[in-house]
């Protein structure tokens, strides 16, 4: 193969995974995702969903091939402020289901196991389209697990599968304002199930 041919292969390649990425872009007609509809939402979910599932599971990750099978725990995505302003929807495997969806304020202990797996969607200002954000994973592990997480695994994956970099004092800074829900922050009233 001549260097011009490899260069045009090699173009002509960078150009379908540049056209496959925006593939998965959806437009948006806001300049803040706070001011979303229900129905925007519902658009912009039915836009991604399929992308997000197969881009999760890319790399083979336990959790990100399998968390669809899970309890969702919402009518749809909701942007709740968290998280980069991403509009998220969670899902929860048999362990966490029960308790999870009682979304209870107090006294709430999430048994050992237990496996959160929370898909986002990021919305660019700039470009004013929706994208495909990380799948942030939460595992509750054995008491005394990891006492400064209060026994809380995080970690996440990419749009494309890989696992990503997560420094666990980063997330648990956050979810350390809901120490009566055993770290948890719900989806919106709104959109929880059962509501």
């Amino acid at each position: 193969m001549t260097i011009r041919a490899f260069i045009a292969a090699a173009t002509a390649a960078t150009a379908l995974m540049a056209g496959a990425a925006n593939a998965a872009d959806c437009p948006v007609d806001v300049d803040d995702p706070f001011d979303l509809e229900a129905a925007q939402i519902e658009d912009i979910y039915n836009c991604l969903k399929d992308a997000m599932a197969e881009g999760y599971a890319k790399e083979g990750d336990e959790i990100g091939a399998n968390y669809r099978s899970w309890t969702v725990t919402s009518t749809r995505p909701a942007v709740a402020g968290p998280h980069g302003n991403r509009l998220l929807q969670t899902f929860a495997n048999d362990v966490a289901a029960e308790q999870y969806l009682k979304f209870a304020e107090e006294g709430v202990k999430m048994p050992a196991r237990s496996v959160l797996a929370k898909e986002s969607i990021t919305i660019s200002k700039k470009k004013k389209q929706a994208r495909v954000g990380p799948l942030f994973i939460m595992t509750k592990m054995e008491d005394g697990a990891i006492p400064e997480t209060d026994d809380w695994l995080y970690a996440g994956l990419q749009p494309n599968g890989k696992v990503m970099k997560i420094k666990q004092s980063f997330c648990h800074d956050c979810h350390v304002n809901y120490p009566d829900q055993d770290m948890l922050a719900y989806p919106l009233e709104e959109v929880r199930i059962g509501n």
